[in-house]
């Protein structure tokens, strides 16, 4: 895997910049197996404001090929998103606050693996898939026949939950008709009440 380590502690004061491309190496390493393709290019912009406070801006622009949720065909999916950080030297470990991560005064590098991988998979809607008319129609019509139950109108639903409701009502009357007599006085109660 290629490296995402930056060099804090060498880095003098002021305002650097970082360049990192991400691509489908990087996706199969941190195991995230819905990324097929990428190609994701990241600035980092660090400004160092003293020896223990790291200002960290990412920029975010790319593609990445994902499979669609609704017929499983790769979709394209473009990566625009920015990320602010701030990293503060502490006595230990802290990433309990998005704006601010606090690390080991004794780190000299910070590894923008985990920050990267989290900021593009967080792009990715939780439902992707093609927009209405992309979707691969032989897989559409394959999902369609093996639907278990296909409804296609109001009034096939309605009668298709009238069929329920006469089934449940039935079994519960047969259910009240066999009410163990240990247990008859309890139901009149409930039933008073």
């Amino acid at each position: 895997m290629a490296s995402y380590k930056l060099p804090l502690k060498s880095l003098s004061i002021g305002v650097q910049e970082f360049n990192y491309h991400l691509n489908a190496a990087f996706f199969n390493d941190i195991e995230a197996t819905d990324v097929r393709e990428a190609s994701v290019d990241v600035v980092v912009k660090v400004d160092r404001k003293d020896d223990s406070i790291y200002q960290l801006s990412f920029e975010f622009g790319g593609e990445l090929t994902i499979p669609c949720d609704r017929c499983l065909d790769d979709m394209r999916h473009t990566v625009d998103a920015t990320y602010d950080l701030t990293v503060k030297e502490g006595e230990e470990y802290d990433d309990s606050d998005d704006e601010v991560l606090v690390i080991p005064g004794h780190w000299r590098e910070l590894d923008l693996t985990p920050l990267m991988r989290d900021t593009v998979l967080l792009t990715i809607p939780i439902m992707h898939a093609h927009p209405e008319g992309e979707c691969n129609e032989q897989m559409l019509d394959r999902l369609e026949q093996m639907r278990a139950v296909n409804i296609t109108d109001d009034e096939q639903l309605h009668e298709a939950e009238g069929g329920i409701d006469q089934e449940v009502n039935a079994n519960k009357s047969s259910e009240d008709d066999d009410i163990d007599p240990r247990w008859a006085a309890l139901k009149k109660l409930k039933d008073n009440n």
